[in-house]
């Protein structure tokens, strides 16, 4: 038994449970070695009936000069732990999605490291067998950009970065075009140079306010009807280079209308970490594919679940009943500010063991209260998340001794 600090700061008792999930035990490991065939014992088929990506985040190294010293200092990366969480999500047949928002992307990890981990995630991927994509953006300008040519010029600085490295790209939104554009023609000139010249067809994310408030009014309107439009505009004009869009604006229904509306062949992407079950399950008329923040701690269940919905009309009903349980840490991880979702995942990480510790780039483990940090513990430990309860619960008495709190 443990005691556990509530909303209201008053002490409530806790047993934790004793056994992880089943899909959390299914025989996945992190220690696959390089040059392993994919399939090598322990490892999980990809799911067939979706494209699966888990946005990942990145491990820090807090022993390093000059870790912990502020959003804006250069991140510190501890890369052997970084590359083993990744080696987790592909174990479990996981995509990985790379250096996007999730790793810290603007919010402790710049560009110079972030194209460090696509050039050694896509490496890994290689040597392992993993499916990776990589954010490319306009993240390493300094300063508001001065004209559009710049934008495009930056965007393809990063994108010839993903492209060496073998990876497929994600174009991300970028602050320095929401700052610039002044309508959606801007939006227009911007991705069409963008997209007549990627050698490989991209996924395109919409990144709505709530993750990041510098993106308000993306696609040159902050009437999201009007800017729908001018998305649909883009991906009509080269439907061929787009793979895929990715949506985060945590609105089920808008998402649902969009991805009825994307030419043949064009996947729509779910970055929805509330609505993820219904939105992946899909109805008569279509289905979302993923690409979710959220299935970082949720791997195992997210994957089995996903396998799942192979098997018919039963398996739809498995997949339900392992995945929409998850909706309410989801939803508790994601509550604003939205941004800061990345303090819980990786406390659920260190709590899991894939860490040995829970420090973030930029100090950004201070960016949740202690009742929202026990919270997620409760949650995630009711749903099996964690390898070795007695692990969680030892060191989330760690974490309440730090601050005062005798369990």
């Amino acid at each position: 038994m443990i005691r556990l600090p509530g909303p209201d700061g008053a002490l409530r008792p806790y047993t934790p449970r004793a056994t992880p999930a089943p899909s959390v035990t299914a025989g996945a490991h992190t220690g696959r070695q390089r040059g392993d065939a994919d399939g090598a014992p322990g490892w999980r088929a990809r799911p067939a009936a979706r494209a699966v990506f888990a946005a990942a985040h990145v491990v820090a190294d807090p022993l390093a000069a000059g870790a912990g010293a502020g959003a804006g200092a250069p991140g510190a990366v501890d890369w052997e732990a970084t590359l083993a969480f990744r080696r987790h999500l592909w174990s479990h047949g996981l995509g990985v999605a790379e250096a996007m928002d999730t790793a810290q992307r603007g919010m402790g990890l710049g560009w110079p490291e972030a194209a460090t981990l696509i050039r050694r995630s896509a490496a890994e991927a290689r040597a392992v067998g993993g499916v990776i994509a990589c954010g490319a953006g306009t993240d390493h300008l300094t300063g508001p950009a001065r004209s559009l040519d710049e934008v495009v010029a930056a965007y393809e600085e990063q994108l010839a970065v993903v492209e060496a490295a073998g990876a497929r790209a994600v174009v991300m939104a970028s602050r320095a075009l929401a700052g610039l554009a002044r309508g959606a023609d801007d939006y227009l000139r911007v991705y069409e140079r963008v997209l007549t010249q990627v050698a490989e067809p991209v996924i395109l994310h919409w990144l709505g306010p709530m993750f990041d408030p510098a993106l308000h009014g993306y696609w040159g309107s902050a009437d999201l009807d009007r800017a729908s439009e001018t998305f649909l505009e883009v991906i009509a004009a080269h439907p061929d280079r787009v793979d895929g869009v990715k949506v985060s604006l945590l609105d089920a229904a808008r998402e649902v209308a969009l991805r009825r509306r994307l030419p043949a062949g064009v996947r729509c992407y779910t970055g929805d970490d509330f609505h993820y079950p219904e939105l992946i399950a899909g109805d008569a008329r279509g289905h979302s594919d993923a690409l979710l923040g959220v299935f970082d701690p949720l791997a195992p269940l997210a994957a089995d679940a996903v396998r799942a919905l192979e098997a018919g009309t039963t398996g739809r009903e498995r997949f339900h009943d392992l995945l929409d349980p998850t909706v309410d840490l989801a939803r508790h991880l994601f509550q604003p500010p939205t941004r800061s979702y990345k303090t819980g995942v990786v406390l659920l990480a260190w709590l899991a063991g894939h860490q040995r510790h829970f420090a973030m780039l930029g100090g950004h483990q201070s960016a949740r209260s202690l009742p929202h940090l026990t919270r997620a513990y409760q949650l995630a430990d009711q749903l099996g998340l964690f390898p070795d309860p007695p692990l969680a619960e030892a060191r989330m008495r760690h974490l309440l001794a730090v601050y005062g709190v005798d369990s």
